[in-house]
């Protein structure tokens, strides 16, 4: 896990612990229906993009980026997504940036020259009780060979306002269950990967599977996301596995699974 990806998740497993217990329901609130009709229902959201260049410079100057999203009459949530973006870069280490905000004022006082940063946040999902919301990073440092992205889900109670961590979701004692069901999704995403299937054996030596609590919920089941070099080289950007709820029946709480 990258040092962004500790910081991020400290902040959702806070305001988890701050919400209490998860929700014991037994009533399914994944509906069996796609997300372009569930996403009617969803909490409501509006775009916020600009870019900035560094203040008073000339020349190469280094950018900041943000296409996030914010949520009207929900200061919840749109306080969450936007201390948790301001976390996704690992810059600032001495200090826990708490917002967007300032994050850019420190940002600009280390920044070099060509240095870029995206901030960026867009939902995977959403229905009357659930948002998932999947935030990403994305920064390159002046001189480095390419950039480096960092991905981290959101999924959130649209009814008590709080973050959903994974191990909610969960049964008692599923953890390994689960952990078993995504190292099978992760054998059929090997089965697409050409260099996988070239030599398998060789790829599994240099790309590891690793277990990953970043799920989020979607309407086809529980998707995990990886950062860029975490199973895979970087030229195959940040993997996707997907466990379908087929997978997960007694694994999952019947909250969590379509009726």
């Amino acid at each position: 896990m990258t040092r962004s990806s500790k910081s991020l998740f400290c902040v959702l497993a806070l305001s988890a612990a701050l919400a209490g217990c998860a929700s014991t329901d037994q009533q399914s609130r994944i509906p069996p229906l796609t997300d372009d009709v569930t996403s009617a229902d969803g909490v409501f959201s509006q775009p916020v993009k600009w870019s900035k260049k560094q203040p008073d410079c000339k020349g190469q100057c280094a950018t900041l980026s943000v296409d996030s999203l914010v949520f009207p009459g929900n200061r919840e949530l749109t306080e969450l997504v936007d201390t948790a973006l301001a976390t996704m870069t690992g810059m600032g280490e001495t200090t826990l940036q708490t917002s967007i905000e300032d994050f850019e004022q420190h940002y600009w006082k280390t920044a070099g020259p060509r240095d870029e940063v995206l901030l960026a946040a867009k939902t995977r999902y959403r229905n009357k009780d659930i948002t998932t919301l999947e935030l990403g990073s994305w920064q390159y440092f002046t001189g480095a060979a390419h950039g480096m992205s960092a991905t981290q889900f959101i999924n959130w109670d649209n009814q008590r306002k709080t973050p959903i961590a994974l191990d909610q979701m969960l049964q008692r004692g599923e953890k390994d269950a689960f952990i078993s069901a995504l190292r099978q999704a992760h054998t059929q995403w090997l089965a697409t990967q050409e260099d996988a299937i070239e030599n398998l054996e060789r790829y599994r030596r240099l790309w590891p599977f690793q277990p990953s609590d970043n799920a989020g919920i979607t309407d086809k089941g529980i998707v995990v996301k990886y950062d860029a070099y975490a199973i895979a080289p970087y030229s195959s950007g940040q993997p996707e596995l997907l466990i379908p709820y087929s997978a997960l029946r007694g694994i999952l709480k019947p909250a969590y699974l379509p009726e």
